[in-house]
């Protein structure tokens, strides 16, 4: 079922219900947005540890009441000692996705937190650091139960994940996963937050925990040096946008896929397609994320290493050119890749019309699986995405980042509505995006009903040989013949609500009356709170 909506002067929504009952407090406490989300990140590293963690990336969208767009990356580079010849040493064709070698990026997150807080001083934000990250150290210290989200699905490589330094003490109860419900501490995590609560947050890479965070993995053999975090940095990036009939959307540039985004409404729109839920809706975001997905994977890179604009693919002609080429009658053939994601989006707008999108992850479940003892912290594997081939446009090198799946989107239409949104899911990510913002945006449907829809998913499973579109068994069995009579190979997953569809949210300020409305996902384990 839809979740209830709230309707209120300012609101938060994220994946699990404990961040975002501390982004409500915050807001409750005179905290701006921005302040919020900091806030929620900091819980939800701490209580959804298969998704996120401060061993982890994110992204920022933000937006001024006045209109300025804020960018934030908050991606690490690759380690001083991940070489391609490391890993060719140790006979890797690939890079290993679980243990010390999947651990070879920087965290970028916390980096990410301070910059954030640095535009939410110069907007008038007061909040001290201690509140912020005040719940996160409590439910560290204290204990949390287990949502059920992080026990429904069985993580990938799970053998290798269960043997990663440091993870069965972390994370198991005799040898398996804990069911939903389980109380779980992190005693050394709590020290770390509290540490960096009264420390500042660059102690994470420049203080006491960096130098813990830089002996631990070097103990177990990661690639990254003390001098990888001490200068380390989030930076302001220039956000993408594309124009549609109206709205202006945003996303994150390279090395985020923010442009597959954007790409798959551009190309939508110029489809005109006039009512939704029919096959020529799901038909043409179907083919416009193919379309989408092959311009991402020969453009989006680390930004240094750009040889195409991204921007260049958002003008009206090259939307045109790449519409024109979607066929209202026949699949397409799809890429043969596909990749996993474990992620957190959270969003809110206070009350003076300040919008974060944001999102952060550890990429697959757990990440690396590598939990550091002297802190922890459960490190990331986005360095998945680089290749080990060195002829690759993404290949591993020393300080440079790796292809990201992480895009909050965010979006202003020309009658002053504001909405931030986003979800988690890997490759799903943009697919999911297009399916609830053109569900709302195009054909008018409720926050609550945009998010709760029926959904799919067009990739290969892993290990699959062909790509599929999962769907939720909630669509019209005529949708899925009239999709299935397209060339669409679907693929009925006999779940009404599917984690792999995502776990979106929407926020929306509303300027005729002030009000902001909200909604989270049912499939996850959140909600959306307001004042």
């Amino acid at each position: 079922m839809p979740e209830t909506p709230v309707f209120s002067t300012a609101a938060v929504a994220a994946p699990h219900i404990l961040a975002a009952e501390t982004g409500q407090m915050i807001l409750a406490a005179g905290g701006n947005a921005v302040e919020a989300m900091v806030a929620m990140a900091a819980t939800i590293a701490v209580v959804y540890p298969h998704m996120n963690g401060i061993g982890g990336d994110g992204f920022w969208l933000v937006r001024e009441p006045r209109g300025r767009i804020h960018a934030l990356d908050a991606s690490g580079p690759a380690g001083s000692l991940a070489t391609i010849r490391r890993y060719r040493d140790k006979d890797y064709d690939s890079i290993p996705p679980r243990g010390p070698d999947a651990a070879l990026t920087v965290a970028g997150a916390v980096s990410g937190w301070g910059l954030a807080l640095e535009l939410a001083r110069a907007l008038g934000g007061q909040m001290p650091l201690d509140l912020l990250l005040g719940d996160a150290v409590r439910f560290a210290r204290e204990g949390y139960a287990i949502g059920a989200a992080e026990g429904r699905n069985a993580p990938l490589e799970q053998e290798a994940l269960f043997s990663a330094p440091g993870f069965a003490e972390a994370f198991l109860v005799e040898d398996k996963l804990p069911e939903a419900g389980t109380q779980r501490k992190n005693p050394k995590l709590a020290d770390a937050l509290a540490q960096l609560a009264h420390a500042g947050l660059a102690d994470f890479y420049r203080g006491d925990v960096g130098r813990e965070i830089a002996a631990d993995l070097e103990r177990i053999g990661a690639p990254i040096t003390r001098k990888d975090l001490e200068t380390y940095r989030a930076r302001v990036v220039q956000p993408l946008s594309v124009r549609l009939r109206h709205s202006t959307v945003y996303n994150l540039p390279p090395p985020s896929q923010g442009l597959a985004s954007l790409l798959i409404l551009g190309m939508f729109e110029r489809l005109n397609v006039t009512r939704g839920e029919t096959p020529e809706h799901h038909h043409g975001l179907i083919e416009a994320v193919k379309r989408a997905f092959a311009i991402r994977d020969r453009v989006v890179t680390d930004p240094r290493e750009l040889t195409l604009n991204p921007a260049d693919f958002l003008t009206p002609a090259a939307l045109e050119r790449e519409a024109s080429m979607i066929e209202s009658r026949r699949a397409a053939p799809y890429p043969p890749r596909s990749a996993e994601g474990d992620t957190v989006w959270l969003g809110c707008i206070d009350k003076d019309g300040l919008a974060v999108s944001y999102i952060q992850s550890v990429f697959w479940a757990f990440g690396s699986g590598c939990v550091l003892p002297a802190t922890g912290i459960h490190w990331h594997n986005r360095g998945l995405g680089f290749s080990l081939d060195p002829k690759s446009f993404r290949a591993l090198e020393p300080g440079r980042k790796p292809f990201h799946l992480l895009n909050p989107g965010l979006a202003v239409f020309n009658d002053g509505r504001v909405l931030s949104y986003g979800t988690m899911g890997g490759d799903g990510q943009p697919q999911t995006l297009g399916q609830i913002f053109t569900r709302y945006a195009d054909f008018g449907m409720s926050l609550a009903d945009a998010v709760d829809a029926p959904r799919w998913r067009f990739d290969k499973s892993w290990g699959a040989s062909s790509a599929t579109l999962k769907v939720e068994d909630r669509f019209d069995p005529s949708l899925l013949r009239a999709l299935s009579s397209l060339g669409h190979p679907v693929q009925e997953l006999g779940k009404p609500y599917a984690d792999a569809m995502g776990h979106a949210g929407m926020l929306v300020k509303h300027p005729r009356n002030g009000r902001v409305e909200a909604v989270h996902d049912p499939r996850s384990d959140g909600g959306s709170l307001g004042l």
